[in-house]
């Protein structure tokens, strides 16, 4: 006997043909096999006349799909077919979500078989797991296809009606989906959240108190806490608009204030007030799931949600991991039995707790049936015993020891608060306060511990020690001193951030998370800055035009509601029918089902859509070529009409970083506008300074009468120039790039470039960095021949760690810190760098010069954006598209019309099962 086990993934395939032996044919499915049309080259003939062609689902026939076999696809069908011919026995063993069960009632449907079926699901492929489901098969599950079928055709719907509003009312190009929409919306808000924000000014003292010799540690920090038995105002005390919230009782003190009240305690006598300590206990972190896996692979490596879950599926592949797209942290008994097992081995029996212990789902509309991310087996291996490498060793650590935590005892320890006073000379009497905090016993943080989104949060296993006085001690102030501080706006979501924002809001699900990050920035709506994710201005265009049109869809709570009513779907308790209809519809006299909010669109006002006022008749245009600013003064135009002045925005200029001032910067230098910078020595050609869309640049005029595709010379400016100061000497050396630098010992030419990455050099295909943009100009021969003699260097080297550090900034509140990089010794803030002069000496370096280089650097703009655009996918067009559209017919063979009695059902599905 023979039996056909069929996968998703090639790469499970020999592993688990051995797991199986002799008598099974194990091959994949290579993903999905067929999927809706994609064009309207795929859709099937007979269908083309229909109204509902395009959309490849049959609205008025119970939103019936038009399923098609990819071109790549229907070599692996027909291979699979001719396998099962020589089959007595068919096992479906796609993955256990639902997209999963979907393929696998795909492959029924397309294949037809004529031998009995069975599906089996597993969640780890180790020789164990694979044996058990072969012995515990059950049948497709037509309820979470249903689910899956439900989910598709919605996000058909959505957009394919949708999307072309976009293209016709904001940029062709564009579009819509149902999370999609809803995902950019929360990055375009917080920025607008950024924009509305007006710092607020505050000070606090801080000091350093002295308990005396006899105690260790004898001295520790410590912050004014109040004033007159008034807190002092904190960042919490402050709104959005700048001012304090209308309920806070608060002592806010201005910079003189601070002072004199510095002042005023420096010679005074301060006393303990009081001291409290109090037990504390710290209890492990749940076992992950997909979303907190990738959030904490975000925070500790910075992995992107989509590099994660490549790599957790190389894991997963090679038998190192259970299943990484689950919504629950529930293990398996094997595996808490695993987990206690290598607690006792490694950290010993004190700590092992009594009895395992469990967690509930955490997540909205977690599927309890599904396990955790955990490492495969019945027994664990450490990561030494897997003889992983790089990014999957990594995760799998992190993987492992997250595992092993969760089955550990509590965390123990104390809390410390400390308050001590003094009188003032001028009567106030002050408060200030010190919190510390000791761990008695580790517990799960001997295994693991988690990191934070805030750099500046303390971590679990951090200790703070306090000296140990008592109520009424003398201690001695030997550092006081007035800080200040501003008030931050709202943080940027980052890709971890923004994956809990929308599991907390119950939108999504797991394994869909990093395909809609990945789509929102695929398609310009989002860029990263760093980690930060910041909306293009496209974006607000996009988001303007659901919110007043397509409200309902782009509303956080229906998007969220949906997902549990496709979870009803699943769980056979909601008609996928009815939900089709409702969203299509809508109930009744309610107006905002898809096709009426279509049908019923009023006038858009593009041009409304596209305009964002900055101020004082200045306003930014989203355009076909990206934003522009306009606005006075008027120009002459055409006919004799003055026309406002343009400016392009630099692509990577955030939008809550275009003030009015920054608009007035650009259109006093508009793209465009030639400055004329004199004529070149030798081709006696003009030469001038342009601010071009991605940064200044110098180019030579042609004259008139050039010859038909003649190209001027062209060079990008140095980041140590600008144009209001650039001279002719510094154009003419500019365009001597590139440079010929001489030959390598084999006689092939070296050349010096400025290219989009920075400075390098290039022998024939063999490219190397160079560290500063002067090596281009100065580098000899001999240093570039001992540069090509060194091995190639691939990878980012280790962050250096800083060589100095200069405070807080007083515009952007971030510390400044001088660092050794690529292009040399340069002061930053975090959000700007800006490099030592010549001038500069790192050891006398100020942080008022620090803060001054960084005043002039910030007042340039942002750096030019240097992300490489992803390349445009070309789909080869594909004749003759076989249909397969599911029939009602044929769906009643395999479940009962639409009735949604799972008992019923599942009877139909193992009829056709074993029918064919």
């Amino acid at each position: 006997m023979t039996t056909l086990v069929i996968v998703e993934s090639p790469n499970k395939v020999r592993s688990i043909a051995g797991y199986l032996g002799d008598g099974y044919v194990v091959d994949s499915s290579v993903g999905h096999i067929r999927d809706l049309p994609k064009g309207a080259d795929q859709i099937p003939a007979k269908y083309k006349g229909e109204s509902w062609a395009r959309l490849g689902v049959d609205i008025d026939n119970d939103f019936e799909p038009v399923y098609v076999v990819s071109a790549d696809k229907k070599p692996q069908i027909t291979k699979l077919k001719k396998l099962l011919k020589d089959a007595d026995e068919l096992v479906l063993a796609t993955d256990e979500d639902r997209e999963g069960e979907a393929i696998a009632w795909h492959l029924l449907d397309e294949l037809k078989p004529k031998v009995p079926v069975k599906r089996i699901v597993f969640n780890e492929i180790t020789k164990e797991a694979i044996q058990r489901a072969i012995a515990n098969p059950r049948d497709v599950d037509m309820d979470l296809v249903d689910a899956q079928e439900t989910r598709r055709i919605l996000d058909r719907l959505y957009g394919y009606e949708v999307s072309p509003v976009l293209w016709k009312k904001v940029m062709s190009g564009l579009s819509a989906g149902r999370v999609q929409s809803v995902a950019t919306r929360l990055v375009v808000e917080r920025e607008r959240e950024r924009m509305a924000f007006r710092v607020a000014d505050y000070w606090d003292l801080e000091a350093t108190f002295d308990a005396g010799e006899q105690h260790d540690p004898s001295r520790f920090p410590a912050k004014l806490f109040t004033v007159d038995g008034k807190r002092v105002a904190g960042g919490s005390s402050f709104g959005q608009d700048g001012a304090l919230k209308a309920k806070s009782d608060v002592v806010h003190l201005d910079e003189a204030a601070a002072g004199e009240l510095a002042t005023g305690l420096r010679d005074q006598a301060f006393g303990v007030r009081s001291v409290e300590s109090k037990p504390y206990t710290r209890k492990p972190y749940p076992p992950f799931r997909t979303t907190t896996m990738q959030q904490e692979a975000s925070r500790k490596f910075g992995f992107g949600a989509a590099r994660t879950m490549q790599v957790a599926q190389r894991l997963y592949e090679g038998g190192h991991i259970t299943y990484m797209r689950t919504d629950s942290s529930t293990l398996s008994q094997t595996a808490l039995t695993a987990a206690r097992r290598q607690v006792k081995e490694l950290y010993g029996g004190d700590y092992l707790p009594d009895a395992p212990r469990t967690y509930g789902g955490s997540s909205k509309n977690a599927q309890e049936a599904h396990e955790a991310i955990r490492p495969a087996g019945e027994s664990f291996r450490t990561p030494q015993q897997t003889g992983l490498r790089g990014d999957e060793a990594r995760l799998y650590e992190l993987i492992w020891k997250r595992t092993i935590a969760s089955q550990m005892k509590d965390a123990k320890g104390n809390s410390v608060s400390i308050r001590l006073g003094a009188t003032a000379t001028s009567g106030q009497d002050a408060v200030f306060a010190a919190s510390g905090r000791t761990i008695t016993f580790h517990g799960f943080l001997k295994a693991y511990v988690e990191s934070h989104d805030e750099a500046d949060k303390q971590g679990d296993d951090q200790q703070i020690r306090l000296p140990n006085v008592a109520e009424g001690d003398a201690v001695a102030a030997v550092e006081l001193g007035a800080a200040g501080h501003q008030t931050k706006p709202p943080a940027r979501f980052t890709e971890a951030s923004l994956i809990t924002e929308l599991e907390e809001r119950g939108i999504g699900r797991p394994s869909t998370y990093a395909s809609i990050i990945g789509t929102i920035q695929n398609r310009g709506y989002v860029y990263k800055k760093g980690t930060a994710l910041v909306p293009a201005w496209i974006a607000f265009s996009v988001t303007r035009l659901m919110e007043q049109h397509f409200g309902r869809l782009i509303d956080y709570s229906f998007t969220a509601e949906l997902e549990g009513v496709l979870d009803q779907v699943a769980g056979g308790r909601e008609d996928r029918v009815t939900v089709l209809q409702g969203f299509w519809s809508g109930e009744g006299d309610d107006d905002t089902g898809l096709k009426r909010l279509i049908d019923n669109l009023p006038d858009i006002d593009a041009r409304g859509l596209a305009t964002f006022p900055i101020g004082e008749g200045i306003d930014l245009r989203v355009g076909r070529y990206g934003p522009y600013v306009e606005g006075p003064p008027m120009v002459p135009g055409e006919g004799g009409k003055d026309v406002p002045t343009r400016a392009n925005v630099p692509e990577d200029l955030p939008p809550d970083e275009l003030t009015l001032v920054k608009a007035k910067e650009l259109l006093a230098n508009p793209a465009g506008q030639e400055k004329l910078l004199g004529t070149h020595p030798e081709t006696g050609l003009d030469l001038v300074a342009k601010n071009g869309r991605y940064g200044p640049f110098v180019s030579e005029a042609l004259p008139e009468g050039a010859a038909k595709g003649t190209k001027p010379r062209t060079a990008s400016l140095f980041a140590s120039m600008d144009l209001d100061s650039l001279s002719l000497e510094d154009a003419v050396t500019l365009l001597t790039l590139p440079r010929v630098v001489g030959t390598d010992v084999d006689g092939t030419e070296i050349t010096a470039q400025n290219g989009r990455y920075g400075p390098y050099l290039k022998k024939g295909s063999d490219s190397r960095s160079l560290e500063t943009e002067d090596q281009l100009l100065t580098l000899t021969e001999e240093q570039a021949r001992t540069i090509y003699s060194q091995p190639k260097k691939f990878g980012r080297a280790a962050a250096k760690p800083p060589l100095k550090e200069l405070g807080d900034d007083p515009v952007s509140g971030q510390p400044i810190v001088v660092k050794d990089g690529r292009f040399g010794v340069y002061v930053t803030d975090g959000e700007y760098n800006a490099t030592l002069r010549k001038e500069d000496d790192l050891e006398t370096l100020t942080a008022e010069r620090a803060q001054e280089l960084l005043a002039e650097r910030r007042a340039k703009g942002p750096a030019k954006k240097t992300a490489k655009k992803g390349a445009k996918k070309t789909t080869k067009k594909t004749a003759k598209k076989a249909p397969a559209k599911k029939t009602a017919a044929k769906k009643a063979a395999t479940k009962k019309a639409t009735a949604k009695k799972a008992p019923a059902k599942k009877a139909a599905a193992t009829k056709s099962s074993s029918a064919g």
